[in-house]
């Protein structure tokens, strides 16, 4: 392993937490020289919880034994491999969350026969015993079981077992995002269950989890406003599950609850666009979660109210007047210790004008350590500035960031945001964004002469036109003039439909050495 290498795990590593370090090692440890039997005894009669679907997961379960995940469709032939792995690990995760058991059309007669055969390959299964796909899978099952009445000793004792399994195996080695689902999933079950030892432990992780994950502004931590959609789903569902179902284990649990969702519902409606798109930045991309729309009229099934919310901690703002909103990140990576869903878009922002996506964030269309990957976490791949070709902070390998930009807020109104980030060596990058009237004005300083980009990725229906006289671009309604410029060039990028699925869109980017003003001007029609 060279020096270079070597820097770049040590400021990885630097950031983490003594309990990820040591529970990785412990889990090791363990698993490798002390394998346990989760097969302990169910004693008890399980009866079957009452459960609706307030909202139902889009179809993934095709009958024939045919699935749809991530944008690709697979046919088993004869048996169902749960472990099969030929479009990457994700997909098979999908294959072993059991989603489809609560989407429309899913019978329980056709739900049993799939959970049935889970089972008969309980000691093949490979991926689906880890705890992330655990969590997810056991509150689907039970979810379906609850709805149709449905008691099964073989499923029930099987289910059982796989708490079992994520009790003892709860990931404090990832935390974040992963250890919350865990939680939630105990939670789930300590009810079907009624097992005060799954209740203890879900409690106790939830109050911690929930007051750490959750910012005081309502946004989840790891700043992917798609996993806040996927949490604030999660979050609904447990609201949900203790108004349908009367048990004291839990009733400290519900303030608690209610406060989160509600903050988190405030904060998503702050940062959600007139229609109803969010902003596909960090981690996130379409057709994963439940629409911001969805989740409010969730919301509202269970006697929530929200209200507007300052952004603040998440380091987000937004521009909002009759023509044009803005989205701005103006803030830290994300959570330091756990930085996997986090991308190097620090200044990055997203232009939504008259309703339309402008200026896009391209999202992510794979999760697999690849070109792609790569890419889709650099700095060039945002609409922000890079530096001698350079990332502004060191992302890696698939869900790895080394040195960080650290930035620092300098001016925050409501008609301009100023900050400064030093994460180029040697040099610093100050970027202000001012709104006046039709106008939105960037401005780029940087804190010594070098090779600058900077980057603006158009929606693929954007229509382009250049007007070489005035050294204008018009792209759709809306006028892009760049001052200080050295030039400017058209390429090409892949814009993220989803998983699996990319077009090819136009970016401007725009050569410049030390100072650069972009003015973006909306022509009223």
């Amino acid at each position: 392993m060279n020096l270079t290498k070597l820097k770049l795990i040590y400021h990885t590593v630097k950031y983490l937490r003594f309990k990820q370090v040591y529970y990785r090692l412990y889990y090791a440890i363990r698993n490798r020289f002390f394998k346990k039997n989760y097969s302990k005894k169910l004693t008890t009669k399980v009866e079957p919880l009452f459960w609706e679907n307030k909202i139902c997961y889009a179809p993934s379960y095709l009958d024939d034994n045919t699935f749809n995940f991530l944008n690709i469709n697979h046919q088993f032939k004869e048996e169902i491999d749960w472990n099969y792995n030929g479009y990457g690990k994700l997909w098979t995760y999908n294959l072993n969350y059991f989603d489809f058991l609560n989407q429309k059309k899913t019978s329980g007669e056709t739900g049993i026969s799939l959970i049935e055969n889970y089972i008969e390959n309980d000691t093949l299964l490979k991926d689906g015993k880890e705890p992330y796909p655990t969590s997810l899978r056991t509150i689907n099952w039970i979810k379906f079981l609850s709805k149709y009445k449905i008691v099964n000793v073989n499923i029930n004792q099987a289910l059982y077992n796989h708490y079992q399994i994520l009790l003892h195996n709860l990931e404090y080695h990832i935390l974040a995002n992963h250890l919350l689902e865990n939680a939630f999933a105990l939670f789930f079950g300590s009810y079907y269950f009624k097992d005060k030892i799954l209740a203890q432990k879900a409690t106790s992780l939830l109050i911690i989890e929930l007051n750490e994950q959750i910012l005081n502004d309502g946004a989840h931590f790891e700043l992917s406003p798609m996993y806040h959609q996927i949490i604030l789903h999660r979050l609904l569902d447990c609201i949900s599950l203790m108004q349908q179902n009367d048990w004291d284990e839990f009733k400290t649990l519900s303030v608690l609850f209610n406060e989160k969702a509600i903050k988190m519902l405030s904060w998503l409606e702050s940062i959600t666009f007139t229609n109803g798109d969010v902003p596909m930045v960090n981690d996130s991309t379409y057709n994963i979660a439940l629409t911001s729309e969805q989740l409010y009229s969730y919301a509202k099934q269970l006697n929530l109210q929200w209200y507007t919310i300052q952004l603040s901690d998440s380091g987000y703002r937004k521009f909002v007047n009759s023509n044009f909103e803005v989205f701005m990140d103006v803030g830290q990576l994300g959570i330091s210790y756990q930085p996997g869903h986090a991308h190097a878009d620090t200044f990055s922002f997203v232009l939504h004008v008259n309703n339309h996506s402008v200026i896009v964030d391209p999202g992510v269309s794979t999760y697999e350590i690849n070109k792609t990957r790569k890419q889709e976490r650099s700095t060039a791949y945002h609409n922000t500035v890079t530096i001698n070709e350079l990332n502004s902070s060191q992302v890696w390998s698939g869900f790895r960031v080394a040195k960080r930009a650290e930035v620092n807020l300098i001016v925050d109104n409501p008609s301009k945001i100023m900050a400064l980030h030093n994460g180029y060596p040697n040099y610093k990058h100050t970027r202000s964004f001012t709104v006046e009237n039709e106008s939105f004005i960037i401005e780029d300083l940087i804190s010594n002469k070098t090779n600058a980009k900077a980057h603006f990725h158009l929606h693929p229906d954007c229509e382009l036109k250049i007007d070489d006289k005035k050294n204008i671009i018009f792209v759709d309604n809306v006028e892009f003039n760049f001052l200080g410029e050295q030039t400017f060039t058209l390429e090409e990028y892949n814009f993220a439909k989803g998983f699996n699925s990319t077009l090819i869109a136009k970016k401007i980017v725009v050569l410049f050495s030390e100072k650069l003003i972009t003015t973006i001007k909306v022509n009223k029609q």
